[in-house]
């Protein structure tokens, strides 16, 4: 159990006897334990050196266990501290390679199988810490639920995310409410009518998105900093500025129909603004109508476009 955290089989052993026979002297421990005296030294000397031991007052010398959850905790807390040391020296010497001229071997990675991609996208949003920036479109390789906890978890650390969300995304039931949810978290969320395949880019420095268009889930391939990732950061902000928000900013002055707006410019159907929006599809066709009218449309996607010129949105 406590090998993990660097305790020796011997040594667990030892402990667990004190635990059994608190305040055993080593001769004791040797004879019970049927080792060498060295050898149990050895192992009270480790279970002192971690905290697991101590010695009694008194002669001859009797040792007493620590408290396992104590004992632990503090095991733990500690090799958690070392952990992250090492982490923090990963990423300087990874900062280091960063400014030597990279191969470009080095600048792609393929990832095959669904679960080695949600793993990754896992990994990218972890060690994201400035910005985060998603193309939203099904299918997903990672459980919807989870990813958004994962990315609701870093908002709450004030990591900047920025979601353009395709209006498949919006077909799956619950969806507009969990994207909702995120932009209520802190996400900064828009809507596009073309958003052309699945990407993230944390910090501008990595990049995940589909290897194979025909299966998205199935394989992926990672981008370090080159010009191709400088490319698909474009491409981002490209259609980030033709999105339509979401949700209306604070402050702005909206119409009734603002949410049906929001979802008509990022081309949704019938069926899943009346689910949205929790009214009939006969509802949503009269709706429409009525603002295609008056904002001297042609098209619903027209309609959105000039919702969004007249400030309606934004």
């Amino acid at each position: 159990m406590l090998e993990p955290l660097g305790i020796t089989e011997f040594a667990e052993t030892v402990y667990r006897s004190l635990l059994a026979e608190p305040g055993s002297t080593t001769p004791e421990l040797t004879r019970r334990l049927d080792r060498s005296e060295r050898a149990v030294r050895r192992a009270v000397a480790e279970l002192e050196h971690l905290g697991l031991a101590s010695r009694l007052p008194g002669r001859p010398v009797r040792l007493a266990a620590a408290r396992p959850d104590t004992a632990i905790d503090l095991l733990v807390a500690r090799r958690r501290s070392e952990l992250d040391a090492m982490q923090r020296n990963a990423r300087a010497l990874a900062r280091e390679m960063a400014d030597e001229r990279q191969q470009p071997d080095e600048l792609f990675e393929i990832l095959v199988g669904q679960q080695a991609v949600a793993d990754r996208f896992t990994q990218l949003v972890t060690h994201c810490q400035r910005e985060l920036m998603v193309f939203d479109r099904p299918p997903y390789a990672a459980d919807v639920p989870q990813a958004e906890q994962e990315v609701s978890g870093r908002l709450r650390e004030h990591l900047t995310v920025r979601g353009l969300y395709a209006p498949e995304s919006l077909e799956y039931p619950g969806a507009l409410a969990a994207a909702k949810r995120a932009v209520a978290n802190g996400e900064q969320s828009r809507m596009h009518p073309r958003v052309p395949m699945k990407l993230a880019i944390a910090d501008r420095s990595t990049a995940l998105l589909p290897l194979v268009m025909e299966d998205m889930v199935a394989s992926a391939l990672v981008i370090r900093p080159c010009a191709l990732l400088d490319a698909l950061v474009a491409l981002f902000e490209l259609l980030w500025d033709q999105g339509t928000p979401l949700i209306p900013e604070p402050g702005t002055a909206v119409p009734p129909d603002a949410g049906l707006l929001a979802l008509l410019a990022a081309g949704a159907k019938d069926e899943t603004i009346a689910r949205e929006l929790g009214i009939s599809s006969r509802t949503v066709t009269r709706r429409v109508g009525e603002l295609l009218d008056e904002l001297g449309a042609r098209t619903r996607f027209q309609a959105g476009v000039f919702a969004q010129r007249e400030n309606w949105l934004r």
